[in-house]
């Protein structure tokens, strides 16, 4: 994954760029590769 968030993020605050990796792979950059001016993005830690 990329950085590290250093500030809280509260309303009105720009989502920092972000590069995940998605199973499979494949990456992608948020907040880049969503098309929508409002998204919730979810993180699932899968197994243990």
């Amino acid at each position: 994954m990329g950085g590290e968030m250093s500030e809280q993020l509260v309303p009105g605050s720009q989502f920092p760029e972000l590069t995940l990796n998605i199973a499979g792979g494949d990456t992608m950059i948020l907040p880049a590769a969503i098309e929508t001016p409002y998204a919730v993005v979810l993180f699932y830690r899968g197994h243990w």
